[in-house]
């Protein structure tokens, strides 16, 4: 049985404790490949903690692909993982999983240490210790803190246009793990489809429910009616406010073609992924699906992970009310995800203005930088061998690349330069299809280190 000591005075949740160490072992080989781990029950009772903790820990993992499940039978280690460290000792063990540094970091999305409200933040923190004593030694119910639920109620109103009742609101530790918990409260078990291209991690963590999972292509419009019926599923998730790595954002006409597709069947339901809605440029947000349905068969889905910081591991969803009653039915005896710490915390940052202000602050920010890069770009050498496609959403754009190097050997080429890229054929279900689009995530890019990167890119191709 898995022993690990788990802290409630670790600055760390619980479940990222026990998510960190299972991974961990798994990585240095004493977890093997293919290998059972312990049923969520059994290894709950067996650390003394919730079962709920557990379940978010074995969530993430799977999330991230160290872990698989196959419905009725449990939770498995996924293989190869650890054959590198089964050649080595743990000296080199410890060398090879040394986190590489680049010089560039195209791939992923940091927020700026100096974009980050610390000096509010922690003045919140230290008056919710103050204030919420007791509250902060109780346990929460299942859905969250009221007082946060009350918050993003009065925020989504104000802000999205959305009309929402604070007990439809469910709290959970990122999206991924209320992707699982919806898809438990619709009891979906056969198949579900999504959009392509798309996160991993949304088709990860789906899979790792046991569900087959279908694709949609897109055209610039949005989701292609056709593929809907194609797909043959009751369940689609989409992001229409902004689609991932494409930027599309779906027109009025493609979401009543969505809604109509929900109409003619009432055991279909879509899940709209509403993440980095907040961050668009020059255009205002757009009405969301879930307030243009009728049916109440639309679950809404966002997060703080994007308007925050990715260590804020805080998502909501707002579910119908009937699926609200089957999603009590099954989680009622848990207890929320998140800590009450975070969860006042938030709530306080929130119903206070300081999230609109600083949503505010950080999107006049981020539109400045990302006209600063595409000057730099539009002067570069490079601009006679490709070419900018600029969505004016979310917080990268994309370069469309003129060479014969595939993907994979720009991307290797990139990481000798101490260069991390991605690329959109890496979110594509067809590898082959849409090459050499390089993704640029700029939040955390300076204006020297973008000159470097096309620098060294221009001379590749």
């Amino acid at each position: 049985m898995l022993t690990y000591n788990l802290s409630k005075s670790n600055r760390l949740p619980m479940y990222e404790q026990l998510y960190r160490n299972i991974r961990d072992d798994i990585l240095s080989g004493k977890i093997k490949g293919e290998s059972k781990l312990p049923s969520k029950r059994e290894l709950a009772a067996h650390l003394c903690v919730s079962k709920v903790t557990v379940e978010a820990a074995y969530s993430l993992l799977v999330a991230e692909g160290y872990v698989y499940s196959l419905e009725k039978k449990g939770y498995y280690v996924e293989s190869n993982l650890t054959s590198e460290y089964s050649k080595n000792n743990h000296q080199q063990t410890a060398e090879n999983n040394i986190k590489k540094e680049y010089i560039v970091d195209l791939a992923s999305n940091t927020v700026p240490p100096d974009k980050f409200p610390f000096n509010r933040w922690s003045g919140i923190m230290r008056k919710i210790c103050l204030d919420y004593k007791q509250e902060l030694l109780s346990p929460l119910p299942y859905n969250g803190a009221l007082c946060l639920r009350k918050a993003i109620s009065g925020y989504l109103y104000e802000y999205r246009g959305i009309a929402v009742k604070e007990d439809n609101i469910i709290i959970g530790a990122g999206a991924e793990y209320l992707y699982s918990t919806v898809i438990k409260a619709l009891n979906c078990k056969g198949k579900i489809a999504v959009e392509d291209p798309t996160y991993h991690k949304i088709i990860n963590s789906y899979k790792s429910d046991g569900l087959d999972v279908r694709m949609l292509e897109m055209d610039k419009n949005g989701v292609m009616p056709d593929f809907l019926y194609k797909a043959d599923c009751d369940v689609i998730h989409i992001s229409p406010a902004h689609n991932f790595p494409t930027g599309i954002v779906t027109t009025p006409k493609r979401r009543q073609d969505i809604l109509n597709w929900l109409y003619q069947n009432e055991n279909r339901y879509i899940i709209e992924d509403d993440f980095d809605s907040e961050l668009r440029f020059g255009v205002n947000p757009v009405s969301s699906i879930y307030s243009l349905d009728k049916s109440g068969r639309v679950i809404y889905i966002n997060s703080f992970s994007k308007t925050i910081a990715p260590s804020v591991r805080i998502a909501y969803c707002i579910l119908p009310d009937e699926i609200s009653e089957k999603y009590k039915h099954l989680f009622e005896k848990s207890g929320c995800t998140v800590s009450s710490f975070e969860q006042y915390t938030l709530a306080e940052f929130i119903s206070k203005g300081y999230f609109e202000r600083h949503i505010n602050r950080n999107r006049k920010y981020y539109k400045t930088l990302r006209n600063r890069l595409i000057d730099i770009y539009n002067s570069s050498a490079i601009n006679a061998k490709s070419s900018l496609i600029d969505s004016a959403a979310g917080l990268h754009f994309l370069l469309k690349i003129e060479t014969a190097l595939s993907d994979k050997d720009l991307k290797n080429q990139l990481d000798k330069f101490g260069i991390k890229a991605t690329f959109y054929s890496d979110y594509c279900s067809d590898k082959n299809k849409k090459e050499h689009i390089l993704l640029v995530n700029y939040s955390g890019l300076s204006e020297n280190k973008f000159k470097i990167a096309l620098d060294k890119l221009n001379k590749l191709i």
